[in-house]
């Protein structure tokens, strides 16, 4: 059934993230049947437009009655190609963005679209390899007009600020959001905290040595906002250290301790510095809607879970601090995100690179910031007590399912919807993991001092990843040319939206010809079809992502919205997700902004930089900064060794050689130079653009 376009019409005008809105026809002619050749898709060979066998096998019928096979196209993309009268043809070779734009970049004149990441797409452009979208903007009404009610994102894809030019179709997981949360097994804290009296156990493990040391105060008062634990209004909490001490100071000069005494020193602790506030439930320091928890009470109770098996999983071991894949790369770098925002730290989890605004609106790098390579002490640290998961260390093949299942793993810094689904395929009743508030932290945001807050640098915007169209690929030949353009304008239409989200109308639950809505964000948004609902469940475990992208081939690339996501979530996601939402909402929790704010240190980096193809010639000979920083799978990241090792890295000694390190052996200054000249002309051309 074709969607209903007056519904959509009325549902994509009111989402603030989704502001287009239905247009006619596109002055974008091309012969019908014409056929692109795409080298698209999603970090893997089972998130491409096609089925790969690994997902279809010998046939996979799908909620919406039919069977697929290998090679088939998958029903997002069928519908595309219908829609729009093209034909597709795969050349994906299944890598990540970066391999995959790589493995094309020499041979550009065999394919017509390609993925890659938003820098080398904006590089390659300048250079005259891939197509200039913003000349065309007049003939992708539907595109023209989302950039137009998103200048922030207009800013994040400029690849040039003389001629506006714009090299990639954007990729939003989700816009203007928080992204990743800490997550805990928040029935472990209960157990281990609430109650009266003292903490009782018939046997615990021994603490390690101390070997972190205090990051907050060791005396006076810390003064922060929180939201009440009714989810209402916004009240103050006062950390006491003249009485009570820091609880990391006090551990560590009490000698010996097993982990029943940890476990009473800890609540002795919350009671005293904050006053009595959280009464008999102290697990509400760190799980509750008025959690005010930071770095160093975190690290108390690491140690009281790690030396508290007996207790809390039955056996002599349990692991604190772990990623997601502890043998990928891509996972492990979460941890070095996680410092950041313990610490106080910004950069760790930018959207380009590890740059950031300063108060004084100036680019900064934290790869040349001695509080990055501290932070990343702070955690080995943690490590070297053991509150690290051994796997984290050794990178043994291991993770978050293996340790959830086996009641081995306590918190990670995660996706909220991804993980949580836990709850339901590896936890037993009573058991609970879920996402808790961000850490109290002191941020140098430009108040003299630093400021003692919750801040996360986690926030969803434009995406490292893209789609461009390759020059050589489409030039001389207007109808391939015609025909991306207007795949790229037909993903912002409303029904575009929805289907590069949803999937076809079969996986949308409907009645009457119209969807059935939910009120999303405040928004109305479709609702899935009881049977997506249930494959989803049978063919992913519930995780809304890998079935989209593996099955229906939505999500690949352009706007993702979270309304399907959210319908997915475990109630226990939902739980602790809503409670974030809420501290975010009452500005108890704050974020980058898709602006440029007043003050700069707010202002959200572009996840690409306008710089011209002299300057990005001139960067790319500073390898050390891309490769041994590298995010993706299999690579190396200096920070994540630190975490390991210490400062046994490349010869850094301490966090201030180990900056200076990065800015005079790797290029570090040069580089940031010539991101600073991009910014400031970014900045001089948003300035225009709002005259």
């Amino acid at each position: 059934m074709k969607r209903t376009l007056s519904l959509l019409v009325a549902i994509m005008m009111v989402v603030t993230m989704f502001a287009a809105t239905a247009v006619a026809e596109t002055a974008l002619p091309y012969a019908e049947g014409t056929v692109l050749r795409m080298a698209t898709g999603y970090n893997s060979a089972k998130t491409g437009l096609f089925f790969d066998a690994s997902v279809a096998g010998e046939g996979v019928t799908l909620a919406d009655g039919i069977t697929y096979h290998t090679g088939d196209l998958k029903p997002t993309w069928v519908e595309v190609q219908n829609d729009l009268g093209v034909v597709f043809e795969n050349l994906y070779q299944g890598n990540s963005a970066t391999n995959e734009f790589d493995f094309w970049k020499e041979r550009l004149d065999e394919v017509d679209m390609l993925s890659g990441t938003a820098s080398k797409l904006t590089e390659y452009g300048e250079a005259g390899s891939i197509v200039n979208i913003a000349q065309y903007l007049d003939q992708m009404p539907n595109f023209k007009a989302y950039l137009e009610a998103n200048p922030i994102v207009r800013l994040s894809i400029t690849g040039n600020t003389t001629t506006g030019a714009i090299y990639f179709s954007p990729y939003f997981d989700g816009v203007n959001d928080i992204e990743r949360m800490p997550l805990m097994r928040v029935d472990w804290v209960a157990k281990l905290l609430d109650g009266e009296g003292e903490f009782a156990a018939d046997a615990s493990n021994k603490l390690a040595a101390p070997v972190y040391t205090p990051y907050m105060p060791t005396e006076g008062k810390v003064e922060v906002d929180v939201v009440n634990l009714e989810g209402t209004a916004v009240e103050k909490v006062t950390k006491d250290y003249d009485a009570a001490g820091n609880i990391v100071a006090k551990m560590n000069a009490a000698g010996e301790l097993d982990g029943v005494a940890a476990v009473n020193m800890l609540r002795a602790y919350i009671d005293t510095a904050y006053n009595g506030y959280y009464g008999t439930q102290r697990s509400n320091l760190f799980i509750g809607q008025n959690a005010a928890w930071d770095a160093d009470e975190l690290v108390a109770l690491l140690r009281c879970v790690v030396a508290n098996p007996q207790t809390l999983n039955g056996t002599d071991s349990v692991q604190g601090l772990f990623s997601r894949e502890d043998n990928n790369n891509q996972r492990r770098v979460d941890m070095k995100r996680f410092a950041g925002t313990l610490f106080g730290v910004r950069g760790l989890e930018s959207r380009q690179d590890s740059l950031w605004i300063d108060a004084e609106g100036k680019l900064r790098d934290a790869r040349q910031d001695a509080e990055a390579f501290a932070a990343m002490e702070k955690l080995n640290e943690m490590a070297k007590e053991g509150l690290v998961s051994k796997a984290f260390l050794e990178t043994a093949e291991e993770s978050t399912k293996t340790y959830l299942e086996n009641d081995l793993g306590f918190m990670h810094y995660d996706y909220n919807q991804t993980q949580t689904v836990y709850n339901e395929t590896a936890l037993q009743d009573g058991e609970k993991y879920m996402a808790v508030m961000v850490p109290v932290a002191k941020w140098y945001d430009g108040t003299e001092g630093g400021v003692f807050m919750r801040f996360t640098e986690s926030w969803r915007s434009v995406k490292v990843d893209g789609w461009g169209i390759s020059v050589a690929g489409v030039e001389g030949n207007p109808d391939k040319l015609n025909a991306a353009l207007k795949l790229i304008d037909y993903a912002y239409s409303p029904e575009g939206m929805i289907l590069m989200s949803y999937g076809p109308d079969a996986f949308i639950k409907m009645e009457n010809g119209e969807y059935v809505t939910f009120n999303f964000n405040g928004q109305p948004m479709p609702v899935i079809a009881d049977a997506t609902f249930a494959e989803l469940w049978e063919k992913a475990s519930g995780n809304y992502t890998n079935y989209a992208r593996q099955f229906l081939g939505s999500t690949l690339s352009f706007a993702k919205s979270q309304a399907f996501e959210y319908q997915c979530t475990h109630e226990v996601g939902k739980e602790g997700a809503g409670k974030i939402s809420v501290a975010i909402g009452l500005g108890t929790i704050k974020h980058p902004e898709l602006a440029i704010t007043e003050n700069p240190w707010y202002t959200s980096v572009p996840t690409v930089l306008p710089n011209t193809t002299v300057e990005n010639n001139m960067i790319n000979e500073y390898a050390d900064l891309s490769e041994k920083f590298n995010e993706a799978k299999g690579k190396q990241n200096l920070f994540i060794d630190q975490i390991v090792n210490g400062y046994a890295v490349e010869g850094m000694s301490d966090a201030e050689t180990s900056a200076n390190y990065v800015a005079e052996v790797m290029g570090g200054k040069q580089y940031l130079a010539l991101k600073q000249r991009a910014w400031d002309r970014l900045v001089e051309y948003y300035q225009g653009l709002a005259q």
